[in-house]
């Protein structure tokens, strides 16, 4: 017992120097990039997306260097359909918050989340992420990251942008840059001088170590509880890892309701549009399959294994959960609080049968 209590306080010690780190990680890089002369639409394309992603792409970094393929893994796959299933559906069944995004972006993608699982179940047939596997989710990343980068740019400097929201009235042709683009009041950044400038380096070092340690604690901590209840990996990843990284998503699209003090370090660490969460959490989704996975399989310097659970259950769900956020944006051209039930049932059905029906060699 005092084993198993000891890793439940380094567990929750885990996700909380994660949730702080990569936060304060993330809004101090995006400030150094503005001291850089970076434009806002370049880093919102790029370092906004990456940051939100951070949490599982550090564990998935660590659990292959140290050869734990199973929650690098995991880690990757069970993050991309728990945002999908959790965070996103939430911010579709809101009804005071109507979810905004730009239809064409939305679109695309979804489509890219489809092609990446495509990726996955063509080439790990064998078990293994082949190399040619690996190479196609890096190329489907820099298509990513162009995709991001045009959009921004359209956005900043275009006419007009098509918008899909789940509000009963139709909502506006034209996005509002003050609300959903990376504009000077969504990203207040301080006087550039010398102080400030060393201030938001020392934030990004310190946001890094963290992030870091938080996540080598949730490594041991997954590792440990496996190994005390003789049970798979891949199980812990599927539900303490990756809710445990979900949560301050969750927390954010339920507008705060855990209290001032975390809403008040969130706002202040924000590093993205607050009614651009929809669409970054789509982007989370997409860097786990096409930047963490290659990057797993790159620090474990050979084929990586990816288990039978993996390739039953965590593909499948998320090609359906993006075929079902895709089909309405792109035949009726809305988004619907369905789609947030649909998903809601898809991951906890996906749950139980990891629960439940686990499968052997994940």
């Amino acid at each position: 017992m005092k084993i198993l209590a000891a890793t439940l306080l380094v567990y929750a010690l885990g996700l909380l120097f994660t949730a702080v780190g990569s936060r304060l990680a993330g809004r101090c890089t995006t400030w150094c990039c503005a001291l850089l002369g970076l434009p806002m639409w370049v880093v919102g394309g790029t370092v906004a997306p990456f940051c939100l992603a951070l949490p599982q792409l550090m564990l998935a970094f660590l659990a292959a260097g140290m050869s734990v393929t199973a929650l690098a893994v995991g880690t990757a796959l069970a993050g991309a359909v728990t945002n999908l299933g959790l965070a996103l559906s939430v911010c579709l069944l809101r009804k005071r918050h109507c979810a905004v995004a730009d239809r064409d972006e939305f679109c695309r993608k979804c489509l890219l989340l489809l092609a990446a699982c495509g990726v996955l179940a063509v080439f790990v047939r064998d078990g293994e992420l082949s190399y040619t596997g690996t190479g196609l989710l890096m190329l489907l990343f820099v298509l990513f990251v162009m995709m991001s980068i045009v959009f921004q740019h359209k956005f900043t400097y275009g006419d007009t942008i098509k918008a899909v929201s789940t509000s009963e009235k139709h909502p506006s042709p034209q996005l509002a840059a003050q609300e959903y683009g990376y504009t000077a009041h969504t990203m207040a950044f301080p006087v550039m001088n010398v102080r400030n400038a060393l201030t938001n380096l020392a934030g990004v070092v310190g946001g890094l170590a963290l992030l870091a340690g938080g996540a080598q604690a949730l490594l041991y901590s997954a590792t440990t509880l496996a190994n005390l209840t003789g049970t798979i990996q891949a199980l812990w990843a599927a539900t303490l890892i990756s809710f445990g990284f979900c949560i301050p998503l969750l927390v954010e699209a339920l507008n705060h309701p855990l209290g001032s003090v975390w809403k008040w370090f969130s706002v202040r660490c924000r590093y993205y549009p607050p009614d651009s969460l929809p669409i970054q959490l789509l982007n989370s989704a997409i860097l786990n399959l096409t930047l963490a996975l290659p990057i797993s399989s790159l620090m474990y310097r050979h084929k990586l294994p990816v288990g039978a659970q993996f390739r039953s259950y965590e593909v499948p769900v998320c090609a359906a959960m993006a075929l079902v956020l895709l089909l309405p944006p792109l035949c009726r051209h809305k988004l619907k609080r369905g789609q947030g039930w649909v998903c809601l049932a898809l991951y906890f059905a996906y749950l139980a049968a990891a629960l439940l029906l686990p499968r052997a060699g994940a």
